[in-house]
Formats: structure tokens, sequence, C-alpha cells
């Protein structure tokens, strides 16, 4: 049926454009009913054979996803797994079966929406998003220990998915080649099935609400727009068309863009600038290097600490940054040193609740203040350099002084490197994210201290503008159009080249084609980004010259608002 056009607004979980029909993703029914227990111990026994067997099922699961989409996307069932281990979740079922003498699946199910209780009331994004991995955790037990096999109904023909709620154990399971799109009522743009999504490639807009009764819906057409958040339910035969013209244009854009996978970026009057990547784990290097990527603008060394029970070891993490700079060479790779705090936390760790995670406890700040973490870290990353380009980047700066401390410690690892013995490369060049207004405003005090600089947009934005971008209600103020952004971006670029060191760029800002020219004409050395963006912004820089990209960024700086900002940059923007 077509003609009704209805328009739902969601949030662009994964980009890219769908149309099709929908295929309508059954709740599984799964009563639990609370029941009496005589025989306690024979219930705990129970609890614990299912717990061995979801174990089974998750480690299987993990295995099948690392080698179906790369080990980033399978540490998702390692934080599964870690709920399997979790003492006080484990303990708080066998609690209820023994001191209420009830069964082990009530007992699970009050745990798992005990849980969900505490993640809904937490700030951050990150973690109200892991509600779905405790809820996937349980429907697994619960199934178990109900002897029921879960069957997943998968569409007959090529269509888009609609489900109250994707699992990231669904998500994994989908087929690329019969899901055109996914919507979903609830998740977020941090939520594991999320990021599967992208992973695979698959349009999705999630967190539209599940007020609608989408059983009715089987069937019915339906538009996805990834990139805009946006979903037309029986949309007209003129916005059909019109959505197919815009998806055949991507599919061809997306064909042309291949001959840049072994060209260097270079803009149209022969100037090099470099287009990097960011990755989180060794896995993802394929990822840039297939995508024509110049380097590792940004490893986030997060990862190596989530979704375990201890802190990774120097030589875990040795192995994992020789590993990196094997694969990739001669090419530089910018390892940042561990950015926890704020809306990453580990549970291993004693971390504070702090009323500003974000101004709080955070980044380099918790390095210096525990230096036996950070010169493992350290130390890991001098000995990792023998074997390729590394380079080391502290975040979170705001002050010389937090540099030269980082320094100090830096040489305190050299020295016991060579006590120990160990074989590690001496020179190492370091730069620091430029995220605070401070360090934007001191750069040229900063940029004596260290070899480059590497602007992270996200929190730059967030801090300038004194917007939570984890916050939905206030998410679109978040925007690096705003002048004060821009004209700290300038600064810092100047300062920083007056003293002789090169400036990158690691935020999303990095990858947004409207804003490019800005960057350019303002004189940005290195464009840092996701591996699906790096051969759209190489085709782009092919359109600019750096002395018109010049003046762009000298006109822009004269307007006064983010409205007239991004108005002139669509305008002045090359097709």
């Amino acid at each position: 049926m077509t003609g009704q056009n209805k328009l739902i607004k969601g949030i662009a979980a994964a980009p890219g454009i769908a149309i099709g029909r929908v295929f309508v993703k059954k709740e599984a029914e799964t009563l639990v009913e609370k029941k009496a227990v005589a025989d306690i111990n024979g219930e705990l026994d129970r609890l614990n054979h299912a717990l061995a067997q979801a174990e089974q099922e998750l480690t299987a699961l993990k295995e099948t996803t690392a080698e179906k989409m790369g080990e980033k996307n399978a540490e998702i069932f390692q934080a599964h797994l870690m709920f399997l281990s979790d003492p006080e979740f484990i303990a708080g079922i066998e609690q209820q079966i023994s001191e209420e003498k009830i069964n082990a699946e009530f007992a699970v199910q009050q745990m798992v929406e005990h849980y969900v209780r505490l993640f809904a009331q937490l700030t951050s994004a990150y973690m109200r998003g892991r509600e779905a991995d405790i809820k996937d955790v349980g429907a697994r037990i619960i199934s178990i220990l109900q002897n029921k096999k879960k069957i997943a109904r998968k569409p007959a023909q090529k269509g888009i998915i609609w489900a109250r709620n994707l699992t990231p154990s669904d998500t994994t399971q989908l087929d690329s080649t019969q899901v055109l799109g996914i919507i979903s009522g609830e998740g977020s743009m941090t939520s594991h099935s999320s990021i599967i999504a992208r992973s695979l490639g698959i349009p999705a807009v999630v967190g539209i609400g599940t007020d609608l009764i989408i059983d009715d819906l089987e069937g019915s057409n339906v538009i996805i727009d990834g990139n805009k958040g946006l979903v037309f339910l029986n949309p007209v035969q003129q916005l059909i068309k019109d959505y197919r013209q815009k998806l055949a244009e991507l599919k061809e854009q997306q064909s042309r863009l291949k001959q840049f996978i072994n060209k260097k970026a270079v803009t149209r009057d022969g100037e090099r600038v470099e287009v990097a990547g960011n990755i989180g784990t060794a896995a993802e290097v394929e990822l840039i290097l297939n995508n024509g990527g110049e380097g590792i603008g940004l490893f986030r060394t997060e990862f190596l600490y989530m979704n375990r029970e201890e802190l990774p070891t120097e030589d875990e993490q040795f192995v994992v940054y020789s590993e990196v700079a094997r694969k990739m060479g001669k090419q530089k790779v910018i390892i940042r040193t561990l950015d926890i705090g704020g809306d990453k936390q580990l549970a291993y760790l004693e971390q504070l609740e702090e009323m500003n995670p974000f101004l709080g406890y955070r980044a380099i700040r918790m390095s210096l203040d525990q230096p036996k973490i950070f010169k493992s870290q350290l130390k890991a990353i001098l000995r990792a350099n023998q074997y390729g380009n590394i380079k080391l980047m502290y975040p979170m700066i705001s002050s010389v002084e937090e540099i030269k401390e980082a320094n100090r410690v830096l040489q305190a690892c050299r020295t016991e490197l060579e006590v120990e013995g160990k074989e590690f490369e001496r020179n190492l060049e370091v730069g620091i994210m430029i995220e605070t207004p401070a360090a934007a405003v001191i750069a040229d005090a900063l940029a004596q201290e260290v070899d480059f600089f590497s602007i992270g947009t996200n929190d730059l934005i967030q801090y300038t503008i004194a917007v939570d971008r984890s916050n939905e209600k206030i998410a679109n103020l978040h925007q690096a159009y705003h002048p004060a952004v821009l004209r700290l971006i300038k600064r810092t670029i100047e300062q920083a080249h007056q003293q002789g060191i090169w400036v990158g760029m690691c935020g999303e800002a990095s990858a947004d084609q409207l804003i490019l020219p800005f960057l350019l004409g303002a004189g940005l050395d290195e464009f840092s980004m996701n591996a699906g963006s790096i051969l759209r912004i190489k085709a782009e820089l092919t359109k600019w010259t750096r002395e018109e990209a010049k003046k762009i960024t000298e006109q822009t700086l004269k307007l006064k608002n983010t409205a007239q900002i991004k108005e002139y940059l669509q305008k002045i923007s090359k097709k």
C-alpha cells in the first residue's frame, strides 16, 4: 500500500538508504511464572547447568562473529560472558532461589529487571545502552532453563526488518544479502546492535518508539534514511522515485570512489594532504588499508581495557601494538594513551561517581594519578615501536604542566626498560589531543612541548558550547559549525604551524564534506576518520585548491552564527 507517507523520526544508527517491504521480527513469548520449589540444591544445579550452556553458546557466537565481522564486534559477546561470571549477578540469582525458595527462571528475570533499572538511572548513554545486553543474556539463560530453542524467523525475500528491539545476538546473525535495512523501536547510537549494523553496512534507524503495533505492518512499503534517522511508512510514489534516485547515486558514488584506494590524497593544485583512519582494535587495520587509509590517525586504546575483569598487562598491550605497527609497515600509527572516564568506565577500577564525569577524573588526569597503569602502557608502546612507525598521543591535555609530567613518566619508562634489558625504540614522536578550549587558547605554548597536535572535535565542541553530546534533548546543538569552535580550530592550526609542528583532526568533523574546505583552508595537514569515510574524503579533497579553500575559511570566520555558516558552506559545496 502506498500513499499515506507517514514520517517517523528516530536515531540515525547506521548510514545508507533502503527501500523495501517490512518483515516484522516477532517477539518471542517468554512467560516466566513464579513457582515455589522444595529442592533448593536441585534448582541451583539447574541454574549452574544453564549458565554453563549459555557460556558455551556465547563463546561459539563470539568466535563466529570474529570470523564474520572482526574482533571488535566479537568483543560484544565477551561483555555478555562477563555477566555470566559477575559475582553480584550470579550471587543475586542464587540468593533469591535459596531465600525465597523460587524457581531459577523467575530469579533470573528478577535479577535482570534489577540491572535494567540500574542502567536506566545512569547518565552515560553508553552505559544505558548496556540494557539490551543484560536483557539478551537473561533471555538466553531463561530459554535454556525452559528447554526452548530459539529459532529465528528469517525473511523469505529481501526486506527491511522492523523490531521492537534487536539484541546483539539477533543482529550478528542477520544475512546482509537479505536484510536491506533495520528499524527498531528501542536502541541508541552506542547500542551494540547499532555498532554491528554499521559494521555489516546495513542502514538502520533506531529509537523510533514502541507505540506502533508493528505486527500490523508486515508487508508494508517503507523507506529508511539511515543518514538522517528518518523512516517513511507507506511512502507516496514520488518519494519512492526520489529515494531510488538517491540510492542509485549512492551506489554509483561507491563504485567511483574505488579508484582512490591506492591513490594519495592530493588537492587540485597538487598539494599533499594525509587521510588516515581511526581504529579501536587490531582487527580494524584491514578495514583502514582496504579503504585506502594512509596511516592510523587515532588508535583508541581504551578498548583493550574494556569488557574484561582486570587491567591488560604490559606484554598483552605490546602484542597488540606491535601487531598493528607491523601491519601498517612504514605508515604511521598514532596511539592515544588510555582515555577512560566520562562515558567510559572500567568495572574493575575504583572510579568514584561524579556529578560531572566529563569534567572530572578522566584521560591524562587519571593516567598521571595512577603511574603504574600509565607506565605499563607507555613501556608497551616504546617496545612495539621497533616494528613500525608509532607515535604517542596524550588525551585531554589542558596545560603545559601535564605534558611535562607525562614526558617525565615516559623518560622513566625508557630508563626502566634499559634496566630490564628489554629492547625498545628510544625515538618516539609525542603529540597531544586538542580537546579543551584551554588547550586551543594556549596552543602556542603547548606546541613548543610536542611534535604534533590532533584536534578531537567531538570533545572540543562539547566543552566549547557546553553541550553534553550524549544528551538527546540538546544533541542538535553539538555542531562543528559554531563560530567559536571554528575560530578555536583555526587558532590551533596557526599556532602549531608557527612553532613548526603539523596538525591532524580525528573527531567526526574530519569526515564532514561540508566543513572540509574550511579545514583545508585553515591549513589542516591530516584528516583521520572511520574506514567508511576515507575514500569519500580523498575524492572531495581533489575538488579544491588550497588557495580557494583559504578564501572560504576567511569568509566563514566573518559569519556570526551557526545557521549562516552552514548555509554558506552548503552554497559553496562542490557536487
